[in-house]
C-alpha cells in the first residue's frame, strides 16, 4: 500500500511537469535542448515500464491478499494509467524533437516502441481487471509484438522518412533544418521520388543554383542507375520495386544540368 501511494505521487509530480512544458507550452529551461528533453523522456520510460510490470506481477498475483484489496487495486490502476500518460508525453517529446531535427529510422523505431509500451501497460490493467494469470499477460504481449512486426513489414519506411524530411526541410518551408540529402540517399531507392520532388521545387524557385544541389542531383542519378542495374535480375523483383520502376519510367531520365542550370527531373 505504501509503495503504491509513493509511486503514484512520483508519477503525479512528473505528469505535472509534463503538463507545464508540453501541454502548457512553457519554454524549456536555459541550456536544455529538445534532443536532451526527448532523451530524458524516452530512456527513463524503460525503467518505469519495467517497474510497473514487475510490481503488478509480484504484488498482485491471482488469489493473493493484495489482489483482493480494493484500495490497492485502485492505486495500481491509477499508477499504470499515469504510466500510460507518461508514454504519451514521451511521444509528444519525440514529436517535438522530430519537428526540429527531422525523421530517422531510429526515431520511427522509438515511436513504435513507445506505442508497444503503452499497449503493454494497458494489458496490465486488463490482466488485473479480468483476473488473468501472468502467463496470459506474457502471451498477450508476445501477440502484440508479433502483430506489430507483421504490420511494420508492409510499411515503406524509407519513403515515409524521405517524404517527411523533404516536406519539413528548411528549403521547402523556411523553418527547421536544411535537408540532409546524403542521409536520404542512404535510405535507398525508396527515397528517389522524394528527392525528385525536392529537386523540382528547388528548380522552380528563384534561388541561384548551388554546388550542393547539383552534387545531390548527380548522386541521385547514380543511385537510379545502380538501382536499375540491380533490378535486371529477376530474383530482385518485388511489388514495391515494380511500382517504383513504373514511376521512374513514367518520369523519364534525370538530366543533370551544368553548374549554371537548374536541376529539373524528367526534363
Amino acid at each position: 500500500l505504501r509503495a503504491s501511494v509513493g509511486v503514484n505521487l512520483v508519477c503525479a509530480l512528473q505528469t505535472g511537469l509534463d503538463a507545464t512544458y508540453l501541454w502548457g507550452g512553457m519554454a524549456l529551461p536555459d541550456g536544455l535542448t529538445y534532443a536532451a528533453y526527448a532523451h530524458r523522456g524516452a530512456y527513463p520510460l524503460i525503467i518505469t515500464a519495467l517497474l510497473a510490470a514487475g510490481f503488478v506481477l509480484a504484488a498482485l498475483r491471482p488469489g493473493s491478499e493484495p489482489s483482493r484489496d480494493p484500495l490497492i487495486r485502485r492505486l495500481v490502476y491509477a499508477w499504470v494509467a499515469q504510466n500510460i500518460v507518461l508514454v504519451i508525453s514521451s511521444m509528444l517529446r519525440l514529436d517535438l524533437y522530430v519537428d526540429i531535427y527531422a525523421l530517422t529510422y531510429w526515431r520511427i523505431a522509438a515511436f513504435v516502441w513507445m506505442g508497444m509500451v503503452a499497449m503493454g501497460l494497458a494489458l496490465i490493467i486488463a490482466r488485473i481487471a479480468l483476473g488473468k494469470s501472468n502467463e496470459w499477460l506474457l502471451s498477450a504481449n508476445l501477440l502484440t509484438l508479433s502483430a506489430t512486426l507483421y504490420a511494420c513489414s508492409f510499411i515503406n519506411f524509407a519513403a515515409l522518412i524521405a517524404n517527411y524530411n523533404v516536406d519539413h526541410s528548411f528549403e521547402m518551408t523556411g523553418q527547421g533544418i536544411p535537408l540532409d540529402g546524403w542521409y536520404l540517399r542512404s535510405l535507398g531507392p525508396g527515397a528517389l521520388p522524394a528527392l525528385d520532388r525536392f529537386l523540382m521545387y528547388q528548380a522552380s524557385t528563384s534561388t541561384p543554383d548551388q554546388p550542393r544541389r547539383r552534387e545531390l542531383a548527380v548522386g541521385r542519378a547514380e543511385d537510379e542507375a545502380d538501382y536499375r542495374g540491380r533490378q535486371k535480375n529477376w530474383r530482385a523483383w518485388s511489388f514495391r520495386d515494380w511500382r517504383l520502376l513504373a514511376y521512374l519510367d513514367k518520369r523519364g531520365p534525370l538530366v543533370v544540368p551544368q553548374a549554371s542550370e537548374p536541376v529539373v527531373p524528367g526534363r
